[in-house]
């Protein structure tokens, strides 16, 4: 009778853990001061308390805010153009800019991966994205589990999950019931697709179209395979930046984080019931990748809406009195923003002015 090992399985326990020694190095990047080390521990620390308050500041009636994501059919990009290096910001920019949305800022990311047999050279870059992604996020990342899945996934392929926990003051929570007709709403800018519609994309451009990755096209930035995986805009800083003098005045009404759904079904998510947003398209710049998708699979602009984030990556709702200076915080960190919009009477529906 033959002598079959793990390893003739499938899973190669010997690669994980090598995977894992030099991911340790890597974590360690994203550690502040309330992290407890715990190598090779079934769990991670985090200390609420430490030698500072809490973010420069002290909650009176903390509340934890957890959310979890992934990345989507943008992985098959990834893996089609052999880059897997800026998947894993996606992962963690789509937990914590959810997270962002209620007030809350994030204390520390986990993360979840399921391969076929082990590739450590990818898992890595895919880490390595993990990695920067918290470090934009001024989070640690504080555990994970790789898992390896032979009979489910081929050689190659990953699939991946994100869970992110964060705090906030209850009486600073962010969550839309104060938004009235007559308030602003503050358009910031994405970087390009983010990591929701990809399943649409490479319908039109690769199986409509015909295009491929290594291609070439006038106005995208790079191969389309480099303008497709244009990591997810993370907003952990010019948030800080932008809502510090108003938490207290609560200026700040309603942020939406513009994913799966589009501008159309992420907005009604944190405005009343007897509340619409209209918004016009083009005043900030709609990236040409949106246009080009559009065009390749003559996709109405009703469709477009509800599946892309059309160039505003966060959709933020103001008292009109404070619209400007949040718009002038969120240039000062750094971000493309403007005033593209307003609300009125309505029945919790969005129109789209193009």
């Amino acid at each position: 009778m033959p002598t079959l090992t793990y390893k003739d399985a499938g899973v190669d326990t010997v690669a994980k853990d090598r995977f894992i020694d030099k991911l340790f190095g890597m974590m360690k990047r994203t550690y502040g001061p309330r992290v407890i080390e715990n190598e090779w521990g079934y769990a991670g620390f985090f200390a609420l308390n430490g030698p500072e308050n809490l973010f420069r500041k002290q909650y009176k009636h903390p509340v934890l805010v957890g959310c979890a994501d992934g990345v989507g059919t943008k992985l098959k990009i990834a893996r089609m153009t052999g880059k897997q290096d800026t998947v894993g910001i996606d992962l963690v920019a789509m937990c914590v800019n959810d997270l962002l949305v209620t007030g809350a800022e994030p204390l520390f990311f986990l993360d979840y991966i399921a391969v076929g047999p082990m590739d450590e050279e990818a898992m890595l870059d895919v880490m390595k994205g993990i990695v920067r992604g918290c470090e934009q996020a001024d989070c640690a990342l504080l555990g994970g589990e790789t898992a390896q899945h032979p009979d489910q996934y081929a050689k190659g392929e990953y699939e991946m999950g994100g869970f992110c926990v964060g705090i906030v003051d209850r009486e600073r929570i962010i969550d839309g019931k104060s938004v009235v007709p007559g308030d602003a709403v503050i358009g910031v800018a994405s970087s390009g697709l983010h990591s929701n519609g990809f399943t649409l994309v490479r319908k039109i451009l690769f199986e409509t179209a015909g295009l491929k990755p290594s291609d070439r096209i006038e106005g995208l930035r790079g191969t389309l395979g480099e303008e497709l995986l244009t990591p997810t805009r993370i907003y952990t800083r010019a948030a800080r930046h932008a809502w510090a003098p108003y938490r207290r005045k609560k200026a700040i009404k309603a942020i939406a984080h513009i994913t799966g759904g589009g501008l159309v079904e992420n907005i009604p998510r944190v405005i009343p019931a007897t509340c619409d947003v209209e918004l016009k398209l083009g005043i900030l710049p709609v990236h040409p990748v949106f246009r080009f998708i559009q065009e390749k699979g003559g996709v109405p602009d009703e469709e477009m809406v509800r599946v892309f984030n059309m160039g505003l990556g966060l959709v933020v709702v103001v008292d009109p009195y404070y619209a400007g200076p949040v718009v002038r915080r969120l240039r000062e960190a750094g971000e493309a923003a403007a005033v593209v919009g307003k609300v009125k009477d309505g029945n919790r529906e969005v129109h789209v002015k193009f």
